[in-house]
């Protein structure tokens, strides 16, 4: 005689308890999250140096940014840098212009 077992179907929760399954989206989604990473001056002057290399001679960039526990890439060419409110705006393949704020930044890439 074989034990006919449901696997992981008996740990599901019912279609009855919606806050249960809400938390349980909730505790995988705070699992997976990472902390920001410590970016000192030195770091960021070298994103700028990168940024503007990259917008001198027309490369493309790709910025990973940090939005709430997650990395986030993106790759674009530097449209324009606003010192004033801190942001980079990059145009994207599909002709979309991206804002991205430097506080956001952890990473520039430029690729050429």
């Amino acid at each position: 005689m074989t034990i006919r077992d449901r696997g992981k179907l008996k740990w599901a929760p019912a279609a009855f308890l919606p806050e249960y399954t809400k938390m349980l989206r909730d505790l995988d989604t705070d699992y997976h999250r990472k902390q920001k990473p410590i970016i000192d001056e030195f770091q960021f002057e070298e994103f700028d140096q990168r940024i503007c290399y990259a917008m001198e001679y027309n490369f493309a960039v790709k910025l990973t940014k940090w939005v709430d526990g997650f990395n986030y890439e993106i790759v674009g060419s530097v449209h324009f840098v606003d010192p004033i409110h801190k942001e980079v705006r990059l145009k994207t393949e599909d002709c979309d212009v991206e804002r991205v704020k430097m506080a956001e930044v952890i990473a520039v890439e430029v690729i050429e």
